[in-house]
């Protein structure tokens, strides 16, 4: 069971929502539960490496089932690293990140980069709440 791309719009739509009422300016990336790419934005004034960030987040919540932000601490232990070095480097063990679950089962994963670690986090929870 895997997110669809209409899903993936719509979180897409209610997380820039959030985005713009918080006046802040971020990428916003939804992914599948293997970490591929379902549907991206980088709003107007998002820097140019958030895209980037946005999806390293989210393959952490994707991959993992859990909030990029809760793997924080653990990212440098060596299971962690090799991990994401299997990922070509590309996982960003930092808040901002979501897992979207259906039924108990990953369907994939929001990931936000832009703004404060807990404003990445609010817009991401904003986007999964309009599922």
């Amino acid at each position: 069971m895997n997110l669809t791309l209409r899903e993936a719009e719509t979180v897409l739509r209610a997380a820039e929502s959030k985005a713009r009422e918080l006046g802040i300016h971020v990428s916003i990336a939804v992914l599948d539960p293997r970490g591929d790419v379902v549907a991206l934005a980088r709003l107007d004034g998002a820097r140019y490496f958030t895209p980037d960030i946005a999806i390293g987040k989210a393959m952490v919540s994707a991959s993992l089932g859990a909030p990029s932000g809760a793997m924080a601490e653990a990212s440098g232990s060596p299971f962690f690293v090799r991990f994401n070095a299997m990922h070509q480097n590309r996982m960003v063990f930092h808040q901002g990140a979501l897992p979207i679950k259906r039924d108990g089962q990953v369907i994939g994963a929001v990931g936000v980069s832009g703004a404060s670690a807990q404003q990445d986090e609010e817009v991401a929870q904003a986007g999964i709440a309009a599922l």
